[in-house]
């Protein structure tokens, strides 16, 4: 890559945003970099970030920020996963995702200097559901409509993006499909699912599971920026881990709860403190996703640390889950045990019905 006047990042008020802006940063192929983003960096990202110019603004101001800098490279990141109900819960997380991610494109086709184009994705655009291949390559497309938001979300963004290479066939893009993020250092609803000492699961499933590691997600990226790589790549570490393994792995304990009744799984994580699981998450553990990496590791040359060595990083930094105390643990049996008697009640009642 030639040395660039400017690359923008957008989402630097984030984990993995700030990261890869600040690795750019250090980067002596990479000219001046600018955060771009609504919300201020939190203090803890002070070191990582100062080099880093930042710019307050949200993506329907991109267009002059990007013509005006001049910059001839865009790293999109503000993508989130999970709504924040305090701040506007799914609504805010649409506003987001799909109409952020519509503005910035819009201000990357004018922008006449622009030279690539990196957008973080999802292997959640594969969906999951029972009718689901062994493996999923970069062409496979969902057999159904995924029920969950971010899901649908990485869909429309993944359209918005086709749109645009078709209008700037002149921009290198690149679409990566990160498989969920973890490792010692990563936060997310994943993780705390694992932390937890006792782990909702649904019964009668065992799905496979796929992770990334988050430094090796910080690599692809940064090698997505420097280097020229066109295209659309699954991102995650080879190999698989079962639920049930991971489980065992870290020391847990499941806690099966029957699938109609996955209101149960949320009241779980309620009394947990750790938050609610939405349809994205419930659904990857019923089904599970595995998806193909060989066109990651045959054009970009780097193959990803396994998904066991990447769970097993997590670990180290979770070595004893988070312990309840004995007020919560019971808050969380008498949440399984309404869970279950809602679904028998509910049975017997379409029973009833029948009859």
């Amino acid at each position: 890559m030639v040395r660039s006047p400017t690359v923008v990042v957008t989402g630097t008020s984030r984990f993995i945003g700030a990261r890869v802006a600040g690795r750019l940063a250090a980067d002596p192929r990479v000219g001046r970099v600018v955060g771009l983003d609504t919300a201020t960096p939190a203090p803890d990202f002070a070191d990582l970030l100062r080099d880093v110019d930042q710019v307050r603004a949200d993506a329907g101001a991109a267009s002059g920020i990007i013509a005006d800098l001049n910059a001839s490279a865009v790293v999109h990141l503000a993508v989130v996963s999970g709504p924040d109900q305090q701040y506007g819960g799914r609504a805010a997380m649409k506003e987001q995702n799909v109409i952020g991610t519509m503005q910035l494109l819009a201000a990357c086709q004018r922008a006449s200097g622009l030279r690539k184009l990196v957008v973080r994705s999802s292997t959640a655009a594969y969906g999951a559901s029972f009718r689901d291949p062994a493996v999923f390559t970069e062409e496979t497309e969902p057999r159904e409509v995924p029920r969950g938001g971010f899901a649908r979300d990485i869909l429309d963004i993944e359209a918005y993006v086709r749109g645009f290479r078709r209008r700037r066939p002149d921009v290198t893009a690149t679409v990566l499909r990160f498989a969920p993020f973890i490792g010692s250092t990563a936060e997310t609803s994943l993780t705390r699912y694992f932390a937890q000492p006792l782990v909702p699961t649904v019964f009668g499933r065992d799905p496979r599971l796929q992770f990334v590691h988050v430094d090796d997600a910080l690599e692809v990226l940064h090698r997505a920026v420097v280097e020229d790589r066109p295209g659309t790549f699954n991102v995650a570490g080879p190999g698989v881990l079962t639920l049930s393994q991971a489980i065992r792995r870290a020391g847990r304990v499941a806690v099966p709860v029957l699938e109609p009744g996955l209101s149960g799984a949320a009241g779980v994580t309620r009394a947990f403190g750790v938050g609610r699981y939405g349809f994205d998450q419930i659904d990857l553990f019923v089904h599970g996703r595995v998806v193909d990496t060989s066109r990651l590791i045959r054009e970009f040359g780097f193959e990803p640390r396994s998904t066991q060595a990447a769970f097993d990083d997590f670990l180290r930094a979770h070595p004893d889950g988070a312990l309840l105390a004995g007020d919560r643990l019971a808050a969380a049996e008498q949440a399984i045990l309404d869970g279950i008697r809602r679904v028998r009640a509910a049975h017997a009642g379409d029973q009833r019905e029948l009859a």
